[in-house]
This record gives C-alpha cells, sequence and structure tokens, in this order.
C-alpha cells in the first residue's frame, strides 16, 4: 500500500512536472531560462515544481488592470502640460518608451551619501504643509527608521496628508508595531505586495522604487534606504556611498503619479496629486520608470539607448554589474566608437553571490576595452550614469537582471550642462578613491573560486 502510494505521488509529481515544464517554455523571458526550468521541471519536478512557484513568473500581471481611475485624468490638463528640449532629440527613443517627452525648467541638487541627503530629506518632509509622499524598498526599525517614523507621525498630526509605501520583501524584518504605531498617529501606510491570486506567491518581483514628494513642489530619487546602514553604521561595509536626487520643476507631477500607480495597485484609491509650483530652473527631465509590468523591458532598453547615444563619454557607477546581452553590446559597441567607457563597482560584497557573477562579468567588460575599477573607501551603492558632457541619469536602477525586468525601479534622466558637470565630478571624485581592475584579478584567482564565478553567472536572470 505504501509503494503504491509514493509510486503515485511521484507519477503526479512529474505529471506536474510536464505541464509546467510547457507553462515555463511558453513564457519564460529568454531560451535559457526556459531550457533551465524545462529540464529541471522535467527530471526533478519534486525538487523545481516549488522554486518554480515562488521564482518562475516572468510578468507582473494585473498591475494596471486594478486602476480604476486613469492617473492622467485625475490631474488638470495645466498640471501634465511640458516643452520638448531640442537638446533632447538624440534620447528621443527613452522619452518614445516612456510615452511623454522631456520638460525643462527644472533646479536639480546632488544629495551625496546618508548623512547629508538624510539630513535635508527630513528637514523637507518637516516642512510639508499639505501633502507628503514617501516610498522605500527598505525601512528599519532602528534609528533613522525610528527619525522617520516621528517626522511622519508629526506631520500627521499637523494635519498633512501623509502616504507612506514600503516592499514587503525589502522590509520583512520591519515590525509590525511600526506600521500600527504610524497608522494610530493618521498616517495612510501600506506595504506593496503582489497581492492579486495571480502574483501571489511569487517573491520575484519587487518595489525597488525610492520616492518622496513634498506638497507636490520637490522630488527625490536615488539609491538610499531608510536604515542605519544606509548612514554607514553598520561595518563591515561602512562607510555607504551613495547619491539622491532633489527635483523641482513639472516632472514632480511625474514621480506623483508613479507613486500613485503604486498606491492604487494597492489601495484602489489615488493619493492626493498637487500641481507643481512654477520653477525658474534650467535643466530638461525626463522621470524614467521601470517594472515587470511593463510590456518592454524597459530598464534593459534605457541603459542601451543611453549608452547608445553616446559620442564621448559613459560613466557608471553601479553596485551589481550583472548586464544583459544588449546593455553588454552597447557598452562595446561604444568602445568601438572611441567612447571613454568606464565602470564603478564595490570592492566589498553585501550578496556574495551577485559579487561573484559581477567579477566574471568584470573580466569579460575588460576583454571588451571597458574601463573597470573597484571602489575602495566603503559599500559603493550608488547608481549614477553619465553621458557625455550634458546628460546624467540618478536612480535606483541597478545594471542587472533584477532591475531590468523583475523590480518596479524610477530615475531621472537630466540634460542639462551644469548638473551633468556636477555629476562629472562626483565620479571623478569617486573614481579617485578606486583602483582599475586588471586581468589577474580572475586570472590569479583560486581554480574554486573562478568555478564560483561561472555557476554563480547561471543565476544571472534572478540576480
Amino acid at each position: 500500500m505504501n509503494t503504491t502510494v509514493l509510486t503515485s505521488g511521484i507519477a503526479l509529481l512529474h505529471l506536474l512536472g510536464i505541464f509546467t515544464a510547457m507553462h515555463a517554455v511558453t513564457h519564460a523571458r529568454t531560451p535559457q531560462g526556459a531550457i533551465g526550468w524545462a529540464l529541471g521541471l522535467l527530471l526533478l519536478p519534486y525538487l523545481t515544481l516549488l522554486p518554480y512557484l515562488y521564482l518562475g513568473s516572468s510578468r507582473f500581471l494585473g498591475y494596471h488592470v486594478g486602476h480604476p481611475v486613469p492617473i492622467a485624468e485625475a490631474m488638470p490638463e495645466a498640471w501634465t502640460s511640458i516643452t520638448v528640449e531640442p537638446a533632447c532629440g538624440r534620447f528621443a527613443a527613452i522619452s518614445a518608451l516612456q510615452r511623454r517627452p522631456f520638460c525643462s525648467g527644472h533646479r536639480l541638487q546632488l544629495l551625496i551619501d546618508g548623512q547629508a541627503a538624510f539630513e535635508h530629506m527630513f528637514a523637507a518632509m518637516a516642512a510639508a504643509e499639505q501633502c507628503l509622499l514617501v516610498q522605500f524598498f527598505v525601512i528599519h526599525d532602528d534609528m533613522l527608521g525610528r527619525r522617520l517614523q516621528q517626522i511622519l507621525l508629526q506631520r500627521a498630526a499637523a494635519g498633512v496628508q501623509v502616504c507612506v509605501l514600503f516592499d514587503g520583501v525589502g522590509s520583512h524584518a520591519l515590525p509590525k508595531r511600526y506600521v500600527e504605531t504610524l497608522r494610530a498617529g493618521g498616517v495612510a501606510i501600506h506595504r506593496f505586495a503582489t497581492h492579486r491570486w495571480r502574483n501571489r506567491f511569487q517573491l520575484n518581483f519587487r518595489n525597488h522604487r525610492k520616492i518622496v514628494v513634498v506638497d507636490g513642489a520637490r522630488g527625490f530619487v536615488g539609491g538610499l534606504n531608510v536604515g542605519d546602514e544606509y548612514m554607514g553604521l553598520k561595518p563591515p561595509l561602512a562607510p555607504w556611498r551613495d547619491t539622491m536626487l532633489e527635483l523641482r520643476g513639472p516632472a514632480v507631477a511625474d514621480l506623483q503619479k508613479l507613486f500613485a500607480d503604486d498606491w492604487q495597485w494597492i489601495t484602489g484609491q489615488l493619493p492626493p496629486l498637487l500641481p507643481p509650483p512654477p520653477s525658474d530652473g534650467e535643466a530638461s527631465a525626463l522621470v524614467v520608470a521601470a517594472g515587470p509590468a511593463d510590456r518592454l523591458e524597459t530598464g534593459s532598453l534605457f541603459f542601451s539607448a543611453a549608452i547608445n547615444a553616446a559620442r564621448e563619454r559613459v560613466w557608471l557607477s553601479t553596485p551589481y554589474f550583472v548586464p544583459d546581452t544588449a546593455v553588454r553590446s552597447a557598452l562595446q559597441l561604444a568602445v568601438l566608437r572611441g567612447v571613454d567607457v568606464r565602470v564603478l563597482i564595490p570592492s566589498r560584497p553585501d550578496h556574495r553571490t551577485v559579487f561573484l557573477a559581477s567579477t566574471l562579468h568584470a573580466h569579460h567588460a575588460l576583454r571588451a576595452g571597458i574601463g573597470m575599477f573597484r571602489y575602495q573607501s566603503g559599500f559603493l551603492h550608488q547608481k549614477a550614469l553619465l553621458i557625455d558632457h550634458d546628460c546624467a541619469a540618478i536612480g535606483s536602477m541597478n545594471l542587472d537582471s533584477r532591475s531590468f525586468r523583475l523590480n518596479f525601479e524610477v530615475g531621472v534622466l537630466v540634460v542639462n550642462e551644469t548638473f551633468a558637470g556636477e555629476v562629472e565630478a562626483m565620479l571623478a571624485e569617486d573614481f579617485s578613491r578606486a583602483v582599475a581592475i586588471d586581468e589577474r584579478e580572475y586570472r590569479d584567482a583560486p581554480y574554486l573560486r573562478r568555478v564560483a564565478m561561472h555557476v554563480a553567472r547561471l543565476f544571472d536572470p534572478l540576480l
């Protein structure tokens, strides 16, 4: 009897494996992914069925379907009027990808590293008078997290409408009491989750965005989350190197609408939306949003298009260098055009599998003529891009498949010589604290470590 039950169970698992393999073959984004999942599901379904349930989906379903009111219709036409700048023409593909043109009239400020960035952001939040929208991938219940909590409670007590989103995976350690305290104080706070049945078991999809909007007038994006480690207070990764961007001007409305998309997905309602006041800035900017609900692979296409537009220089700063074929080809073609291509990556790992894969990708990049550098003064978490002498981008997007395809991300692409000069000075300082990678890093590594690099690279689609 026991043998019959065991045999029937194994047969059922293999039958489920066959049907699931058919799903994998028809839905995987890449042939490599389809082959990997199909072989595992056919040969070892008892080991791969459960991982496929949590990691196998390549699309975030239902995200746009759940919006009862289109965001554009919720804002007066005057709020969304924009001006196309001719100097932005070489990034027309990115503008088309985002379905909106650049707009001009922005004032910008780089906020370098946690201490300066959070002091500036917290001061802006504390001055909110009508509406405060806050979204982070990670919020911790530590010194920095409690400072944020107190500001949110104070603003809510003052009659400000406060809306907060945090990612359910990134903030998995956030205690329930932290959220309950905020709700009791009048703060509307929600966990971003996949909560619809079609995505319910998927751990792959995460909301990696960092957005703060104060009274519809000031917007912040970048790489920092809310936790003491981002202030450089937790060895061995301290000090923590990161950057945020403050934005004032018409594109703040796009940051509001992006927050509203996520808020409406979770709550079914719109957050308060305010028109940005007139700005006397000179920079042209475009909010770049990407996510697994997009019809196209927006993150990868953004980097590819920006790199392909370069004629003088491409400087990149990223904590995770796991480029896909399109981005890797764009970097290689830029080198062949005579473009100065440099990539800054960490010298310390925060995720060892990603670090091993990044090391192998750095080795291949070197062989293609790409300058690769390791930052020495702490852990590099900055996501910055400099194109030529007049274009730069700051945001949450890493150079990996997770940011290209699995995470909801946001950044701001700016066309302005003054701002690009500030980013150039910032990155030049970072490169001065880095050492150039050469082929010895890979060649002289122990044999088993090199094998580990190649094994880690097999997981590129999940990194």
